[in-house]
C-alpha cells in the first residue's frame, strides 16, 4: 500500500481559490452519508478527513496535498474532498453558492485526473448517486464507482448489491472497500497510482 506524507492546503468554497494545478488530482464524490471521509482517512492512514456524525457537514472543496517524502516538496498527488450532498444539475437541493466552485472544479480543473464516485453497497442507487454518475460520464471524466461499507455485506450478498448497483448506476466496474476492514484499500491504491503515472 502507498504511503505518503499528507499536508492539508486549502479549503475552497470559490474557483479562484482553487490550489495552482500542477499534479494530478483525485476527487472524492457521493451522498452526504457514503463514508466518504472515512474511506479517504483508510487510504491515508490517519484522520486528515473530518468524520462527522452529522452528513454534509462538507460544505467546500477540501484539498490534500500526498508527498512522497517528508520534505513536502512538489506533492505527487492531490486528494480532492467534495461536499457530499448537492451538485448542480444533479441534486434538486443544491444550495445557490455551489455552483460558484462544484461546477467549475469538475468541468474545468485541467489536472483532474480521475473521479472516485461513492456509493452504499447496502442500498440500491439512489436517484443522486445515478445523476452523478451520468453527470461524470457526460462530461468524460475517468470515473471509477466504489461501493462503500461492504463489510456489512459477504458472499453472495456481496455480488448480488455489486450487481443490482453497476446496473443501476450503468457501469461496468464496482469496487467493493470497507475503511473498517480497509477491504479494497490497496486495490483503490493501485487504480489511483495508475491514474497518476498517466498523467
Amino acid at each position: 500500500m502507498a504511503k505518503y506524507h499528507t499536508q492539508f492546503l486549502l479549503s475552497a468554497t470559490d474557483a479562484s481559490q482553487f490550489p495552482v494545478a500542477s499534479v494530478p488530482e483525485i476527487a472524492f464524490l457521493g451522498r452526504s452519508n457514503v463514508g466518504k471521509s472515512s474511506l479517504i482517512n483508510a487510504l491515508l492512514g490517519s484522520q486528515h478527513a473530518r468524520v462527522s456524525s452529522t452528513p454534509g457537514r462538507t460544505r467546500a472543496i477540501n484539498f490534500f496535498a500526498l508527498h512522497s517524502s517528508a520534505t513536502l516538496a512538489k506533492p505527487e498527488i492531490i486528494f480532492a474532498d467534495l461536499p457530499g450532498s448537492g451538485y448542480a444539475k444533479i441534486s434538486k437541493s443544491i444550495s445557490a453558492e455551489w455552483p460558484k466552485f462544484i461546477e467549475p472544479y469538475l468541468a474545468d480543473r485541467s489536472t483532474l485526473a480521475l473521479c472516485i464516485c461513492l456509493v452504499d453497497m447496502n442500498v440500491p442507487a439512489q436517484e443522486n448517486d445515478i445523476r452523478l454518475a451520468s453527470y461524470l460520464q457526460g462530461m468524460g471524466r475517468k470515473t471509477l464507482v466504489v461501493g462503500t461499507k461492504a463489510d456489512r455485506l459477504s458472499g453472495n450478498g456481496l455480488v448480488k448489491a455489486s450487481r443490482e448497483l453497476k446496473s443501476g448506476l450503468g457501469v461496468e466496474m464496482l469496487l467493493p472497500c470497507s475503511a473498517k476492514t480497509k477491504r479494497g484499500i490497496p486495490e483503490l491504491w493501485k487504480a489511483i497510482q495508475e491514474v497518476g503515472e498517466e498523467s
